[in-house]
């Protein structure tokens, strides 16, 4: 063999078969192929991610179910021993009635609607039930309601609506308040019923008004007057206020206001409307303070009392703040209303304006 043949079979069998790669890349190509790499990763990633939660889930389902299913089973087998120790307890008491010669107990029912009804309750009949239920606004009939449970619904939502309404103002009660062109009082307690009863409602109205009004006046203040010392020591009076207020318009409720305090906080109302407030006030110094004697300086010498200490027990001239502790709350409470109703509704004699 010559030396031409020879070099042509070893490079022949020296060269490697072409796989189409290139020997030299564009940078862009580079880059795609990089791109393609890094997505083809994120898809990756994301796949076993999806698949943790999808396992994660799956777990919390089935642990959620054995939870379920063993709570379902702790309920049952609860319930189970409850009926048996009841069966037992029915078992020995029915044994023990029979060894003394008395009879068995009754079993007792689980169904709601075999109990009678109460003395006093009237049965209504189904169409007319239904139709009041209509009138209501409320619904019919209820899955699985019998008439019993339907009757006792009825009177439920009847006695409901017959409850006393509570009005919306700063302090709630159940008086009917009137509008404020019929909130001027007399000038003195009338007799009939009808009318004290309506003097009640002024009464309550026209603080209901005062205390609505000192709380707007607080609302409409800046910001920086609300966070101030003043601002929130003024709030803190009308909280004080407004608490001190709320036994008088339970004693307007029920009636059980004192004539004589009905009578003074009628004045010192009415002087106000008047914009009277030191004539108001002199009002609420003779019912705070009242008349009476104070025991000042020396009162008795020896054995002998003076002529005046008498006057230090007349009933008649009592001072109702000393009376007790509510009823001085009470009269503060009245003060401070007097106190903000001169800067809300100014007297055209500023004579009237109190220190």
């Amino acid at each position: 063999m010559d030396f031409a043949s020879l070099m042509k079979s070893q490079i022949s069998t020296a060269k490697t078969p072409d796989t189409g790669s290139k020997k030299y890349l564009k940078r862009s190509e580079v880059e795609a192929q990089r791109q393609a790499d890094y997505l083809r990763e994120q898809e990756e990633l994301e796949k076993a991610r999806l698949e943790r939660l999808d396992k994660k889930r799956k777990r919390d389902d089935e642990e959620a179910e054995r939870n379920a299913a063993r709570e379902a089973k702790k309920k049952r087998l609860a319930e189970e021993s409850r009926k048996l120790r009841e069966e037992e307890e029915v078992k020995e008491e029915n044994a023990r009635r029979k060894r003394i010669g008395l009879p068995e107990l009754e079993k007792k029912s689980d169904d709601r609607d075999a109990t009678p009804l109460k003395d006093g309750e009237e049965d209504v009949s189904e169409e007319q039930l239904l139709e009041n239920l209509k009138e209501m606004g409320e619904p019919r009939r209820l899955f699985g309601e019998t008439h019993l449970q339907r009757l006792r619904r009825y009177r439920q939502l009847a006695s409901k609506a017959l409850a006393p309404v509570m009005t919306k103002g700063p302090i709630p009660t159940t008086l009917e308040l009137v509008p404020e062109k019929d909130m001027k009082v007399p000038d003195s307690v009338p007799k009939d019923p009808e009318a004290r009863t309506f003097l009640r409602r002024q009464l309550a109205s026209y603080f209901d008004m005062v205390l609505s009004e000192w709380l707007y006046a607080l609302s409409r203040r800046d910001k920086a007057t609300k966070e101030s010392y003043n601002g929130k020591k003024a709030y803190q009076n009308f909280e004080t206020a407004r608490e001190n207020l709320r036994p008088l318009f339970k004693k307007l409720e029920s009636n059980t206001l004192p004539d004589a305090i009905l009578a003074a906080v009628l004045e010192i109302a009415n002087l106000a409307q008047l914009k009277r407030y030191v004539d108001a006030n002199d009002a609420y110094l003779r019912l705070s303070i009242g008349k009476a004697a104070w025991p000042i300086g020396v009162t008795m010498v020896g054995i002998h009392e003076r002529s005046a200490r008498e006057k230090l027990h007349e009933t008649d001239n009592k001072a109702h703040i000393m009376a007790d502790e509510t009823t001085r709350k009470m009269l503060q409470g009245i003060k401070r209303c007097l106190s903000f109703a001169q800067t809300r509704w100014v007297p055209e004699d500023l004579g009237q304006m109190m220190g």
